[in-house]
This record gives structure tokens, sequence and C-alpha cells, in this order.
């Protein structure tokens, strides 16, 4: 054979292996050598539920506090790993109670007796947690601290001339090592191994497996009860997790009703070795490769778990209460594995009024995943989607995706019982605005009479279907823009296979133009500070200011810059600048020795006062500039054909601004000033 050059491709490609790593996860040893691996690390013992709760804290946490409230948002949940493609946004607490339940089980309280159930809406990520938590257990199971181990029977076997010849099986099961040692002796073998002070308790565990069992007696009869020797035909290896490779992972999902067979779960009779082996109740004659056989030592997800024929429900409330299955003509089995589904609220409606799923309600631990309820959160699932990386050729103008994300969230939320109050005021409170006479208290209140709120609503999957629509449709000529996705959104709705009652279609095409309105406000407020973008400018008014309110305050008079005479304080200037942020009158004073006081407390600190560190002052100034600047530049005339050299030259200004601080391209910076413009055109501007 040709000797391979060592600039091929093929070379190239074998030296990205590490084949360190790969001789560490192909690792094999006697059952001795495990023992002592064991007596070094006993985690490598550890049982599923253990190992997946390990598994969630080796990725880290933060912890943080929301409205009063102490949060944990686990980085495992983020996908950092995979590049974020299944990162889980906004349900901080219903994943802190997932791995609560995780600890408990880890711990031995009980929740490992128990199905966990992720119950919820359509498209509220129920499938993503449970992918995330298969795929981050194979992951998991390559590394260190990850690693387990099971092992295989090399048995002698008799060809057909009559000569021997050493054959390897596997465990069906992939077992732990330790089942090798009998129950009556394990425990005395577990204090020997186990490090004297560990805080780690291995588990006695199950016994063998019927294939193994079956080896093991016919190995004990062969040498008269010497175990030593039957040992040395195990033949320990690592084992990593892989659902491709049916290795500790398995996923079961529903067929038609008329082909459900159970032995999906438990396996099945190889007919082809009936003949061989002379008896269909030979465990070598079975093949134990149901979902609960493989996924042994991992975890198995149930797809719609309700949707199960009753026949399946036996076999898995024996599998969770138990933690055996009952293969056909075998003995109740041994099994260790996280049991996860999830249903969506109609199926979970039927278990609650069957009598007859009593048992297995009794032995659910039911998980509500909502949609989510923040705006921030929510928008992050378009970004990862939709971003310049993954769009190309096309422009998504700023705010678009954020006012997809404002109806859908909007769509999900209780009308609050506070008269005061809107929904979409609840929806800036709920992102982390603050309102006036609104505290933490409140919006804790506001949560806990929502009790439904994030269970009903628009899907993340209905949106991102019709921005999709928008971002191959003709009509935005190299630009998307929220008036384009918003559209798509309400024509969706005539044809909308989830919701049937018109009124409920009404109330959404209510909220889309709320969502207009909250737009147009957005838009006005931005190219009013593209227009007010003159730092100088500001800084001058915000000196002028701020020379007048001392003056006032200490009753003082103001020296005029330019005739030196001292003069009264501009009482019209101050309240101009004062009235765009909404102070009254009878206010006014106490405004004014709040920015003074605020001024000293800087001066104190060795500070120097800057308007944009007083949010509430940054805003009254940028308003008052654009209001003395907004007619030289003759906003309104953009609706018309003709505009003037000087004008023009003016807006070209403006839109250079809203492309470099904004985000806008030259297509939706010159739509977005349009837009503004037949706003003050129809007089709409708020003054």
């Amino acid at each position: 054979m040709r000797q391979m050059r060592e600039d091929s491709l093929v070379a190239k490609i074998a030296a990205m292996q590490d084949m360190s790593q790969f001789k560490e996860q192909n690792w094999e040893g006697s059952f001795e050598d495990y023992l002592q691996i064991v007596r070094e690390n006993p985690k490598v013992s550890r049982t599923a539920f253990q190992r997946i709760y390990d598994m969630i804290l080796s990725y880290g946490k933060t912890e943080y506090i929301d409205n009063k409230k102490k949060l944990v948002r686990y980085h495992f949940f983020q996908d950092e790993k995979f590049g974020g493609r299944d990162a889980i946004y906004g349900l901080d607490v219903p994943l802190m109670k997932l791995v609560n339940v995780f600890k408990s089980a880890a711990q031995g309280y009980g929740t490992e007796r128990r199905v966990l159930l992720l119950h919820g809406p359509v498209g509220s990520s129920k499938s993503t947690i449970a992918r995330l938590l298969k795929k981050g257990l194979e992951e998991y199971s390559k590394t260190p601290d990850g690693a387990l181990y099971s092992f295989s029977w090399v048995v002698c076997k008799k060809r057909q001339d009559g000569s021997e010849h050493e054959e390897l099986m596997p465990c069906p099961m992939h077992e732990d090592p330790m089942h090798l040692v009998p129950l009556e002796w394990r425990e005395k073998i577990i204090a020997e191994v186990t490090p004297p002070g560990s805080p780690f308790e291995i588990a006695p565990g199950g016994e063998l497996c019927p294939a193994c069992r079956f080896v093991f007696r016919e190995l004990m009869s062969e040498y008269q009860g010497d175990f030593t020797k039957v040992v040395e035909h195990a033949r320990v290896r690592r084992l990593v997790l892989s659902e491709k490779d049916r290795l500790g992972i398995g996923t079961f999902q529903p067929k038609d009703e008329k082909n459900q067979d159970s032995t999906e779960l438990s396996g099945d009779i190889n007919y082809r070795k009936i003949a061989e082996y002379g008896s269909d109740s030979d465990p070598r004659a079975f093949n134990f490769d149901g979902e609960f056989n493989i996924a042994n030592r991992g975890i198995i997800e149930f797809v719609e778990i309700l949707k199960l024929d009753v026949a399946f429900l036996y076999d898995l409330l024996g599998a969770t209460q138990e933690h055996k299955i009952k293969p056909k003509k075998f003995p109740q089995t041994d099994i260790d594995e996280v049991i996860i589904g999830h249903t969506n609220e109609p199926e979970y409606k039927k278990l609650q009024n069957n009598e007859f799923m009593e048992a297995l309600r009794d032995r659910t631990v039911k998980i509500d995943i909502p949609y989510i309820t923040k705006l921030s959160e929510e928008v992050k699932i378009y970004e990862k989607d939709f971003n310049a990386k993954r769009i190309r050729g096309k422009h998504i103008a700023p705010h678009t995706l954020e006012m997809a994300a404002m109806w859908a969230v909007l769509t999900r939320l209780e009308e609050p019982k506070k008269h005061n109050l809107s929904l979409l005021q609840k929806l800036k409170l709920y992102n982390g605005k603050t309102l006036p006479n609104f505290t933490e208290d409140n919006i804790k209140e506001l949560r806990k009479e929502a009790a439904r709120e994030g269970m009903e609503g628009i899907s993340p999957r209905y949106v991102q279907d019709k921005i999709s629509n928008a971002l191959v449709s003709d009509k935005g000529e190299g630009c998307m823009n929220p008036f384009m996705v918003l559209n798509e959104l309400e024509a969706g709705l005539k044809n909308h296979s989830l919701i049937s009652s018109e009124e409920q279609k009404k109330r959404y095409r209510e909220l889309l133009t709320v969502v207009k309105g909250e737009y147009e406000d957005i838009v006005k407020n931005e190219v009013q500070r593209a227009i007010s973008a003159d730092e100088d400018a500001i800084g001058k008014l915000c000196g002028n200011y701020i020379d007048n309110i001392k003056a006032y305050t200490q009753k003082e008079k103001v020296r005029n810059k330019y005739t030196g005479q001292y003069e009264e304080p501009d009482e019209r200037l101050m309240r101009s600048i004062e009235e765009k942020i909404d102070i009254p009158e009878s206010r006014k004073d106490d405004f004014r020795r709040e920015i003074m006081n605020y001024i000293g407390a800087l001066a104190v600190e060795g500070k120097t006062f800057n308007y944009r560190t007083n949010e509430r002052l940054h805003k009254a100034l940028e308003l008052k500039l654009f209001e003395d600047q907004k007619d030289s530049i003759k906003l309104k005339n953009l609706v018309s054909s003709v505009v003037d050299k000087d004008t023009q030259e003016k807006i070209d200004i403006v839109k250079d601004r809203l492309i470099k601080s904004y985000g806008y391209c030259e297509i939706c910076s010159t739509d977005v000033l349009n837009f503004v413009a037949s706003i003050f055109a129809r007089g709409d501007a708020k003054e």
C-alpha cells in the first residue's frame, strides 16, 4: 500500500485525535483492578441520579436576587459546551425545582422512586431539557469525573470441529461490576474499599441481570464455588454512555396504539437462538435490548409519556417504585436509571380525570415548564436563531425581534387585578423596569396572584416561523423591520392550529396594536436622541440649568456671561426642562434640591458631576434639546418629496448617528426617519 503523505487530509484528521483520551475511555482491566479504582474514587459506583446531579453541579452555578427572592442559575442549562444550541432561557425557577429533585434523589430521600414529569404548553422547552440531560450525561461519562465501568464475560465456546475458542459476552445491561459480588457479601466489601472519612457512600445496588446471572452460576458450578476463578472471566471496561450506541441512554416514543408492544421496553425472545439453546427461557436466547435495559446506569426519556398504552404502565410503575423490570419469562431484574417524561396540558388533564391512572399520579413528580414571561429572556431565543452570523444578505432592523418577543410575552400574561396597571406596564415590571409607586413586593404579589401565568399563550415556535416568513419575503429589500414581522404574526392568526376561539384571536390582535404603539414610542425616542446627540450642546444646556437651579436653591442671582450683569434665575428655562419629565409645578423645588444634593454628595466623594449619571436629568435635557432642534431640521418635511440641501445634510447626520449608535442600516434608518416624520406630521408627537 502506498505510504500516506504527511500533508494528506487523512493525516491531518488523524492528528486531531487525542490518543491518550481514547485509551483512557477504552480502558480494560481485571475485577481486582476495578476494586482498586473504587478504593481511589468511590464515585465511579454512583447511582444514575447521583451522577446526573454531580454533572449539573460540575458546570457551576450563579446565585442572584430577583424581587427579594434568592434564585440559582445552573450554568449547565446554558449549553455553552455546544455553543448554546439548546440553551434554556428565563426558566431558572422551574430548573431549580428540577435540580432539587435530583439532589433529593441523589441523597436517597425518596424522589429516586418517582417519574419526573415535565409538564407545560407546547414549545416551552420540555423536550429540550430532556435532550440537554441526555447530551450532558454522554459528555460527562467521557470525563475523569464522570467515569463509570461495566464488564464483559470471557467464556469458552466449542466450534463444530470440537475445538474451543474464547468469546466475549458483554453484560447486556452494562451493570456496575460491583454486582459481581453476591449481595450478602457486598456490604463488607464496600466497607473495605471505601476510604476512611469519605463523605460518599456506595449504595449496595442490585443483583446481576438474568444473562450475567446464568454465566455466573455456570462458572461457579464449573469451578466448584471458587469465586476468584469465576471473576477471572470478568473483564472490566470503561463505559462511555451514548444514545446512538444504545449505551445508558434511551428514548421511548409512543407509536400507533395497535402496534404498541411492551417488549420494546423490557426486551424480547430471540427466536433464532431458541434452536441453539433449546428453550425460550434460556437467557442466552433472549435479547435484553428494550429501552429500560439499554438505559440502565443512565437516563430514559419518555416522549409524550401520557400517550402510553395501559400495558406499558405496569412496566413503568415497577421500574419507578421498585427499580425493577420484568422481562418475559424471566425474574424481576434490577435497573438504575432516571425516568423522565414530558407531556402537554390536555394529556395531563386526562391523567387527572382517569381513575385507572391513580397509581401513576402517585409516583409522579410534576414540574411545570411554562413559557417565558420576562421579555429580555424571550428575546434571547430569537437572537440565538436570527443573528448576523446566521442570517446573511438581509439586515434585521433594531427592535424587530424585541417587538415579536414583546407580543409573545403579552399573550402569556394574565390581566393585572390592579386597575392602575396595564398589561404592558406589568411586562415592563417583570423585565426589571421601575414604575412609580411599584416596589419589589408589589411584583411578588403580581406573580402570586397569576398562578397560571406562562401556561397559556403563543409558543416561541409560532413566532420563529413568522420571523422566517418575513425574512424570505420580497418586501424587505435587504432589511427586515418590525412591521413586517408583526404583520406576519397577525396574518398567521387566521389559520393558527391551536387557536379556535375568535375572542382569543381578537385579544391577540389588540395586543399587536399595543406593541405597535410601544414601538412608535421607542423609535420616536431614538430619533429624538439621534437629533439631540450633540454632546457639546447638551453639556452647555446642562451647565446653564445647573447654574440656574444653584442660584435658585441658594436664593442668589446668575451672572449673564454675555452682559456680565447679575440676573434672576431663568424660571422659564428651568421649567421647560423639568416639564419634559413630568415634574409638576408643586414638586419643582424638591427636584431642584434633589439635583443639588446629588451634586454635593458626588463632590464629597471626590467625584465630578456628569449629566449622564442622572438618568432623569439626562432624558429631560435630550428632550429639551430635541424640541429646540427639530424645527431647524424640519423633520416633518421628510414626508414631502422635496428636501432642501441644508435639511438633507442635517438628516444625513442623524441617519449616521442612528447607524453608528443604534444598529440601523442605510435602509432601515431611512425608513425609521420617514416613519417618525409621518408621526410628527400627524401631530401625534408627545410634547
